[in-house]
């Protein structure tokens, strides 16, 4: 069981980069790996650090005025290959929620299976976002996923976004699709004997 999703209210991490690509979330030197273990302190590897692995002081990541469970991204969020790993390290690194005016659907996807919120908001809702951030660091956001709400707590406004259902019942249960299977076993036992 997974850590289920309610109502986050948190600080938010600028990346007004558009068409963040799935290679610049994770390098593809990085896919070895099978599991999901270490890929968080990989992510935006070439931004975050030079080629001898110091620390970029340019980078937001690097910048100690920004933190909290919510990056706040540019249009056209994971673009590029299918590669699940670069969700691997948006959980990894700690991240829940992701807000941006258009995600790549594949990745959209690879978000939700990995437990990270995928929010699309209008793009005139994601600026006022990058200019609160920027005015005030400790700017926070409220993402309300029962009630399908995000809320820029600096200003006021809120938006309403879309999910599946099935995937809003899983990420509000703490459920992924075995998870989910499992927990519906007798219903489907039930539904193969009548079907016989």
């Amino acid at each position: 069981m997974k850590q289920k999703f309610d109502i986050i209210t948190s600080t938010c991490v600028p990346l007004p980069l558009e068409n963040v690509d799935t290679d610049q979330i994770i390098p593809a030197r990085f896919l070895k790996a099978t599991d999901k273990e270490g890929f968080g302190e990989n992510l935006f590897r070439d931004w975050r650090y030079d080629k001898d692995g110091r620390p970029n002081k340019d980078f937001v990541l690097n910048n100690p005025l920004y933190g909290g469970c919510i990056l706040v991204a540019g249009k056209n969020f994971g673009s590029g290959s299918s590669r699940e790993h670069a969700a691997w390290a948006i959980a990894g690194y700690g991240f829940r929620v992701v807000i941006s005016s258009f995600f790549a659907d594949i990745h959209k996807n690879n978000e939700l299976n990995n437990f990270v919120l995928p929010v699309v908001v209008s793009e005139s809702f994601l600026e006022e976002l990058f200019r609160s951030i920027e005015a005030n660091p400790k700017t926070e956001v409220e993402v309300n996923l029962p009630a399908q709400t995000v809320t820029n707590k600096e200003t006021g406004r809120s938006e309403t976004f879309e999910i599946n259902g099935y995937k809003k019942h899983c990420l509000m249960n703490g459920l992924d699709d075995i998870d989910y299977l499992i927990q519906n076993k007798d219903k489907i036992e039930e539904w193969e004997k009548r079907s016989k």
